[in-house]
């Protein structure tokens, strides 16, 4: 229950303030992390597509920012799954300025989302 409330804080801080207009990006930049040799990649997804990322599956729901700053205020809806795993390692909203909020809990590997695309 306390990380529910951590993450929906999260997003409320996240969200633009009043007055701001949120605009709804075609994708996301996310960059994955093997933790055991220390390789990352960075991939862009677009909305609704899934990619492969060190061999998991990423889908990319959408992706939000406030209008006019669509790096650091970014947050994305994403569904993460090893491959041959229907269950979801991840499902939820990801915070560009704060990953570790609301985080994939997998041993080797990190997924986390650097800005939408804006176009």
């Amino acid at each position: 229950m306390r990380t529910l409330w951590a993450v929906l804080g999260a997003l409320c801080l996240a969200m633009p303030a009043a007055g701001q207009q949120a605009a709804t990006g075609a994708g996301a930049v996310l960059r994955g992390l093997d933790k055991v040799n220390g390789e990352t990649t960075d991939i862009e997804v677009r909305a609704g597509q899934t990619a492969e990322l060190f061999g998991l599956d990423v889908l990319v729901a959408q992706c939000r920012f406030p209008a006019g700053n669509p790096t650091g205020d970014a947050y994305a809806y994403l569904s993460v799954r090893e491959r041959q795993d229907p269950d979801a390692l991840f499902d939820g909203w990801m915070i560009a300025s704060s990953p570790a909020l609301n985080a994939l809990d997998h041993s080797r590997y990190d997924v986390w989302v650097l800005r939408c695309i804006t176009s």
